[in-house]
């Protein structure tokens, strides 16, 4: 077990200060997810569409099952990205209109208090 001495304690809290979460970081952070996630569809679209040009020239059975395996696992490992940044996005801007409501119901009952 370890004991923190006063001045530890002191730059944990300086530092969970410093990382509060406000609407706006979180409206900055869904901007950039939002962003990647269009990116990632757009990569998305381009491995599909030339994968869907391309035909597998083989005769081998092996290898044409092989290459359908590849190319399903790299449109789905791409569009997993895709999703994944684009539901990071939409929580992230949930997350500022909540803490918005939050900030304004604070506001409203400090208010009536006085």
């Amino acid at each position: 077990m370890t004991h923190s001495t006063p001045e530890q304690k002191n730059d944990l809290s300086v530092e969970a200060n410093e990382q509060k979460v406000t609407p706006l970081r979180c409206l900055l952070g869904s901007g950039l997810s939002g962003s990647l996630a269009i990116a990632m569809y757009f990569l998305t679209y381009s491995i599909a569409h030339t994968f869907a040009t391309k035909p597998i020239t083989s005769t081998s059975q092996l290898v044409i099952r092989i290459s359908a395996a590849v190319r399903t696992l790299v449109v789905g490992v791409a569009s997993l990205g895709t999703f994944i940044f684009g539901f990071v996005a939409l929580g992230l801007i949930l997350l500022a209109i909540q803490l918005t409501i939050q900030s304004f119901k604070e506001k409203l009952s400090s208010s009536s208090d006085h």
